[in-house]
């Protein structure tokens, strides 16, 4: 069998697939791997794309209700940190800005969003948003995110090209997927630990206290605000 180049379609590169998806990449490619192969007639994992988007989607729904769990037995406590890699002030006053203009729907948006997608529950459980309304957006949020990109993943492997791409180059899409996100994660971290130590070094307050923790806190009528809220009540033009 031949090898399709790259270049004839360059949307199947690995490597334009991480920059474009970042940790998408790793549930397209999953259902990609999935598909059935010459050498592995129920794809790579073994077991059926059904198993493996299911699978993928409930460790979503579990990661989302145990965020959620942490922060509402937690509380304003939760953000008393020292800014580092993992915790930036930063990036819960971005997560906060999206409840602020999606109101509870930040939920099931924010899985597509990075960042926001770690600290959406926390806030959420923090700001004690109605439990099964939370629940209930925290499952479609999983199902669109972790069973949904996983299943699109495996329908695009019936397209002739990509295909062939996966026969030829499993190993190549394997260590991209793998070693390629990996990658971004750590670059993301070092740089927020980086900019971290440079606030401290230049003598800035990098360590958010109590009363600063409970102005993240977000009111619990932001959670029933529809996406075309904003502030004076009418809604956006």
């Amino acid at each position: 069998m031949h090898a399709v180049p790259t270049a004839l379609i360059p949307w199947l590169d690995p490597a334009a697939i991480i920059e474009w998806a970042g940790p998408w990449a790793l549930l397209v490619i999953s259902g990609l791997l999935s598909h059935p192969q010459s050498y592995a007639p129920h794809g790579v994992f073994g077991i059926s794309v059904w198993w493996v988007a299911l699978l993928i989607g409930l460790a979503a729904f579990i990661g989302g209700e145990v965020g959620y769990y942490i922060g509402h037995k937690g509380g304003p406590a939760v953000f008393e940190k020292k800014e580092s890699g993992l915790f930036s002030v930063k990036n819960v006053e971005r997560t906060n800005a999206f409840f602020e203009r999606f109101g509870g729907l930040t939920i099931i948006l924010a899985r597509f969003v990075p960042i926001v997608r770690t600290f959406a529950p926390v806030a959420a459980g923090v700001g004690h948003m109605n439990k099964w309304k939370y629940t209930l957006y925290n499952f479609i949020g999983a199902v669109l995110w972790g069973f949904g990109l996983t299943m699109f993943g495996y329908a695009i492997g019936f397209i002739p090209p990509v295909a062939t791409f996966v026969e030829n180059y499993i190993d190549l899409i394997l260590l991209a997927a793998v070693g390629g996100t990996a990658l971004v994660t750590l670059w993301h971290y070092f740089r927020e630990r980086g900019k971290a130590k440079k606030a401290a070094a230049a003598g800035e307050d990098v360590v958010t206290d109590h009363s600063e923790a409970e102005a993240l806190v977000l009111d619990a009528e932001v959670f029933d605000r529809g996406p075309d809220h904003h502030e004076g009540g009418a809604p956006k033009a």
